[in-house]
């Protein structure tokens, strides 16, 4: 993956990718899936010096459905947002 490293309080998430589901037999088309809230993520920023950086690589987190803007690298979706965006670490 080609090295990005975050400005000021903002992360870099891949996104957890989004459950197979039918209803009754029909398949769900990729256009009508709900955008997954979880995530991992793969780099930080320094943060500002009125917000601390509390988030680290590796973690996994949970994030507001309109979060973030997408980004594409190397063929693999993720998101680049806030640390603010972000809702809870999962332990």
């Amino acid at each position: 993956m080609t090295n990005v490293k975050p400005l000021a309080d903002r992360v870099l998430i891949k996104p957890v990718a989004a459950e197979e589901k039918t209803v009754g037999g029909i398949i769900i088309p990729d256009t009508a899936k709900e955008k997954p809230l979880r995530g991992e993520v793969l780099a930080v920023g320094k943060g500002t010096k009125d917000e601390e950086m509390v988030l680290k690589q590796g973690d996994q987190v949970l994030y507001g459905k309109y979060a973030g803007t997408e980004l594409e690298l190397d063929g693999e979706k993720l998101l680049i947002m806030r640390q603010s965006d972000v809702l809870a670490v999962i332990c």
